[in-house]
């Protein structure tokens, strides 16, 4: 491996002390030690830092921020004389597709760097803030679903960080307040502008035409970025808060192919969005797209905050969303007691508490057999008569098995109360009319879906329920997934007739790439015989 390597790079030498890359730095190169010994550490604050580890030799350095244009989370510096062999970004991006046994050893361990930064909650990033507040727990889900690590720090159960607080005279309606290793602090930021302090919004510049925009992160978006950028078209992926979409929040997917023992949604995004980069594919986090317009042979998507991007072809990929209750004081609640997702980050507030979870699909019933193994009780709630004809039977015999868990049937939520925060749920039975009341302060609502579709209103063919409308019934001949407009492909939960599922949802997004293929093909064939005619 090392004589391959040599090729993609060049031998330097590096004095006792000399550092290497700093943590916040974009870009920085890949270093393998051949003589000598390397140190990572964390910086806290202005004047300590924290040792993460040594690398000696043929040990190499760098994670996952090596795969796109995120700053880097450690500084590295020589704590020996050394020798190392440099291989710039570039060559590092053609080496990790031409090397493939290199490449699979060197992504495996930047995957567990990642998880052990993402553990030891090191990466420089402090949130401090009411532990339950919507605002809170938005910047701690923009945060966990990027994959990237740090501190939750709750102001109302840790004196030191009140009195901090208090020091930087902080109000209440400005919290959380984040703080980072540079010293920088941001009061209540919008995920915005932690993405654009963290790295995560892609300068689009960079790219002035793209062969393929994928809007939309979660499993079809994803597959078609990881297919779109294996053979060779430019793609960006563009997503308004973090790669996976609703499948990402699922606690874990036990029926999906090739995962015997299950897989949570997150791993499944985060390994995915890791293949799509190593292939290539760009990602553009908090950005969502408002409108676009077709110009010459392509399209223009305009973003939030003036950014455009020009590409040849989209795929819209924007999933739905869950529901809401039209219940008195929901709107209260929401992000504060009422949830749309049953992550690690959800359950940690359920510890030892009921629970009440509504829906009959199989989410809601991933959602409460992971609460269960957390919470005292869980109280799942459907409108139907059984779970027969809305959940797999995996599921629903494990619910039934649970001592933890009680299925209402043909029930409803009535009310939800509490002060600042959710503390009870009332629901009825539709047969009997008898009320029950759960001293619950956390609901997770997981009731059908609506599609992310408003910025498409008047610019495509929806249905009535507001899904993409592609195929035949979309006017277009030879094309399941194209939309009524060339070049324009929607696949995944927002298409019109899809199945909603995980695997369908990757199916989906994994073919539309071959029509995408043909469609340019045939764009850049017409271009080529118009410009010979006008020669």
């Amino acid at each position: 491996m090392m004589r391959r390597l040599r090729e993609y790079g060049s031998i330097e030498s590096v004095e006792r002390g000399d550092m290497l890359f700093e943590q916040g730095e974009r870009m920085v190169d890949f270093f393998i030690v051949l003589e000598g010994k390397l140190e990572l550490f964390e910086r806290k604050g202005t004047a300590s830092r924290k040792a993460e580890s040594t690398l000696t030799g043929r040990q190499f350095s760098g994670e996952l921020d090596l795969l796109n244009d995120r700053p880097t989370l450690l500084n590295c510096r020589a704590i020996k004389s050394c020798k190392v062999l440099r291989i710039p970004r570039e060559s590092l991006r053609h080496m990790m597709r031409t090397e493939l046994d290199v490449a699979e050893l060197i992504l495996t361990e930047w995957i567990l760097r990642r998880a052990r930064l993402v553990n030891n909650r090191q990466g420089g990033i402090i949130v401090v803030g009411d532990g339950n507040a919507a605002e809170t727990m938005r910047i701690e889900r923009f945060l966990t679903g990027n994959g990237h690590p740090h501190q939750l720090i709750d102001a109302n159960l840790n004196p030191g960080a009140e009195v901090l607080l208090q020091a930087l005279d902080v109000e209440k309606g400005q919290l959380p307040v984040v703080f980072f290793s540079d010293g920088t602090t941001f009061r209540k930021p919008s995920n915005t502008l932690l993405a654009s302090k963290l790295g995560f919004d892609y300068d689009l510049g960079d790219v002035p035409v793209c062969d393929l925009a994928v809007v939309g992160g979660g499993p079809a978006g994803l597959a078609a970025a990881v297919y779109g950028a294996s053979e060779g078209l430019t793609t960006i992926v563009i997503e308004g808060t973090a790669p996976g979409g609703q499948a990402g929040t699922s606690s874990r997917i036990e029926n999906y192919l090739g995962f015997p023992t299950g897989v949570s949604g997150q791993d499944l995004a985060q390994n995915a969005t890791v293949q799509a980069q190593k292939f290539g594919a760009r990602f553009a986090i908090s950005r969502d797209v408002i409108d676009f317009e077709q110009t010459g042979n392509g399209y223009r998507l305009m973003l939030e905050g003036g950014k455009t991007i020009f590409t040849r072809s989209i795929v819209i990929a924007t999933g739905a969303r869950y529901r809401r209750l039209d219940v008195p004081n929901y709107k209260k609640f929401e992000f504060q007691g009422v949830h749309y997702a049953a992550t690690a980050m959800e359950a940690a507030r359920c510890v030892g508490k009921e629970v009440v979870v509504v829906g009959g699909g199989n989410s809601a019933g991933q959602a409460a057999l992971h609460l269960a193994l957390s919470a005292n009780h869980v109280h799942l709630l459907i409108r139907g008569e059984g779970l027969k004809a809305t959940m797999s039977d995996y599921l629903i015999q494990r619910i039934a098995s649970s001592s933890r868990i009680t299925l209402h049937t043909e029930s409803e939520v009535v009310s939800v109360d509490g002060d600042t925060y959710l503390q009870s749920v009332t629901w009825r039975n539709r047969q009997t009319g008898v009320l029950q009341t759960s001293a619950a302060e956390n609901m997770f609502v997981m009731i059908g879906a609506q599609p992310n579709t408003a910025w498409l209103n008047g610019k495509l063919d929806l249905d009535a329920n507001g899904f993409v409308v592609t195929g035949a019934t979309s006017g277009t001949e030879g094309s399941v997934f194209q939309t009524s407009r060339p070049g324009i492909y929607a696949v995944g939960d927002v298409r019109s007739g899809s199945v909603k599922r995980v695997a369908n949802a990757v199916g989906e997004g994994s073919v539309v790439v071959s029509e995408i293929h043909r469609y340019i093909a045939m764009q850049k064939l017409s271009e080529t015989n118009g410009h010979a005619l006008s020669a």
